[in-house]
């Protein structure tokens, strides 16, 4: 376990471990919540959580559709290049 300093401006360092395991760079908001067992500190959602309703179609694509067979077809093909790459 770690430990930190809260300076005198109200600020907290958290460890470079923890940063760099969670992915966290300057710049990364957090919301801060009391709890009984003490403050808990979590990333800020950075988009407000939505349907499928609300969202499908916001973004508009240029050119003729792809159909069903074509986009299984891509995927097949993305898994496969993935897999050959070691990621999978």
């Amino acid at each position: 376990m770690e430990s930190t300093r809260l300076s005198t401006k109200g600020q907290i360092v958290l460890p470079k471990a923890i940063r760099t395991s969670r992915a966290w760079g300057p710049g990364t908001e957090f919301t801060v919540e009391e709890t009984s067992e003490g403050i808990l500190l979590r990333p800020a959602c950075g988009f407000p959580e939505a349907d499928l309703d609300q969202v499908a179609g916001c973004l508009r694509h240029k050119g003729k559709s792809k159909t069903l067979a074509q986009m299984r077809a891509a995927i097949g093909h993305e898994v496969m290049r993935r897999h050959d790459r070691g990621r999978y």
